[in-house]
């Protein structure tokens, strides 16, 4: 699944690679606690930015920097509790935040998770070859960041009607810019790309968020781990850990709940998609405007067997929301209806699919009826700084945003949600979607007939993975050793 065997040749020359361009890499161990870096790379990051291209800032892939732009060191783990006077519901949702992630989204450690097992193994070579980031978003911006961070090549490869903040902030990090046809719900397109520049000739390696448990591995290490964390400070004794929510996606963040759901097993995972296009409530297809999350398959690492629920979500949902969240006139009827003004301030940190797993989470708590001592984790996977062109069209299309408008959406969307298509998954139901795996992994991908059924079949298949940590971690210390440039 994530194959560790060392060739030696390419591994020498991406040390070297490394020694050229000062780059130390963190452990996973670092990134779940940066209490366990040293003190030396800590104060080094006192000179940059969040965003900067500076190889300090692999360090920074966590959950736990210090929310600022510049100079920031870290801390707790960022998140952010959303109450009643929001949801509507009297149960605890809370949310870990990936504003505070270098490029301003989660994704940058998937793609870590991604790349670097196969960098300290040789099994990519920085020096000659491409990395190929396929992304119907987020991911794609992470691995171009990741690889300019080591000093590789990459090529992005995302929709060409996503958000044009990405493609503006990518022209100047990726080295190669491939637009597929299609939105959000195109995937099989991206896919499509991927075999052409297989067959092309071309040195490279294609990192495929959706098959590449490297990102499994990664959001249930670190993911998770700043789950826990937060639960040490955040959770009461009366408290029960209800349930964790997340987008499909690329199967990764789900991952975070395999964790949860081993420190406390009562905890219910559920994956979440837009009604327009329900792959796993109704086998279906469509399109819709939930930018991020993926579509019209099932991804290779989703743990289906360990997923107890599917909840849809109507994309006009989090598009209509993310108004009422960031203008002014939206703003002012929250604070009339009692939210606080801090918590305001921090509403722009959710995406468009970060309001997406928020009302998910709302549907989770109504539908199981929890009060006020149980606990709802989601995910807050990007912030608007993605999204401020989607707010200047729908300016265009609908006109300004007013205190009607507040008023309807808070009480439509927020305080109105409704337990419709909301599906508990039984040992059947589940199977039905891991098996829709087949036609994409088996007939169109080339992943095997023994594999598919050992994800089902196989007791240690899942659990085998996170196991690989401590091994990669040692690789990971025996790189930076050879660069000799550890502190």
């Amino acid at each position: 699944m994530i194959d560790l065997t060392i060739q030696h040749e390419a591994l020498q020359r991406g040390i070297e690679r490394a020694k050229e361009r000062n780059i130390i890499i963190p452990t996973l161990k670092q990134q779940r606690n940066p209490n366990l870096i040293p003190p030396a790379i800590v104060s080094n990051l006192k000179q940059v930015g969040l965003w900067d291209i500076s190889p300090a800032n692999l360090f920074r892939i966590s959950w736990r920097n210090e929310p600022t732009l510049s100079g920031g060191g870290f801390g707790p783990v960022n998140m952010v509790e959303f109450p009643p006077e929001l949801t509507g519901v009297s149960a605890r949702i809370i949310a870990v935040v990936g504003k505070w992630f270098p490029t301003g989204a989660h994704k940058v450690g998937a793609a870590f998770g991604c790349l670097v097992p196969r960098l300290v193994t040789g099994q990519f070579d920085p020096s000659s070859q491409k990395a190929v980031w396929p992304s119907t978003g987020n991911y794609c911006r992470g691995g171009a960041y990741d690889s300019a961070l080591l000093g590789c090549q990459s090529i992005a490869i995302l929709p060409e009607g996503m958000s044009k903040e990405r493609f503006t902030w990518l022209e100047g990090v990726a080295g190669e810019i491939i637009k597929t046809p299609g939105s959000e719900s195109n995937v099989k397109e991206i896919f499509d790309k991927c075999w052409e520049l297989r067959n092309s000739g071309q040195d490279l390696t294609i990192f495929n968020q959706f098959d590449e448990f490297g990102n499994y591995l990664w959001h249930h290490e670190i993911t998770g781990g700043a789950f826990l964390s937060l639960l040490e400070q955040a959770m009461r004794p009366t408290d029960t850990v209800r349930g964790y929510v997340a987008a499909t996606g690329s199967g990764g963040t789900l991952a975070a709940g395999d964790a949860l759901k081993k420190a406390f097993h009562t905890c219910k995972i559920a994956a979440t998609e837009a009604t327009q296009c329900p792959t796993l409530l109704q086998n279906g297809f469509g399109e819709h405007r939930i930018e991020g999350i993926g579509d019209k398959h099932v991804p290779w690492i989703h743990n289906v067997k360990n997923t107890d629920m599917v909840i849809g979500i109507d994309d006009e949902a989090p598009i209509s929301l993310i108004r009422l969240f960031n203008e002014p006139a939206g703003q002012q009827y929250l604070a009339s209806q009692g939210v606080e003004a801090d918590l305001i301030e921090k509403l722009p940190w959710l995406g468009i699919s970060s309001v997406s797993n928020l009302l998910s989470s709302i549907k989770f708590a109504k539908y199981y009826e929890l009060n006020e001592e149980d606990i709802v984790l989601t995910v807050l996977t990007d912030s608007m700084e993605m999204y401020q062109s989607r707010l200047e069209e729908m300016t265009t299309e609908r006109g300004a945003f007013t205190e009607l408008d507040a008023a309807g959406t808070y009480h439509r969307y927020l305080l109105g949600s409704t337990i419709d298509y909301v599906q508990e998954l039984s040992y059947y139901d589940r199977k039905r979607i891991h098996n829709l795996k087949y036609y994409t992994w088996i007939e169109q991908q080339g992943k095997t007939y023994d594999e598919i059924q050992a994800q089902w079949y196989d007791k240690n298949y899942w659990d085998d993975i996170p196991k690989l940590s401590d091994e990669i971690d040692g690789l990971i210390e025996a790189f930076n050793e050879q660069t000799g440039l550890q502190p």
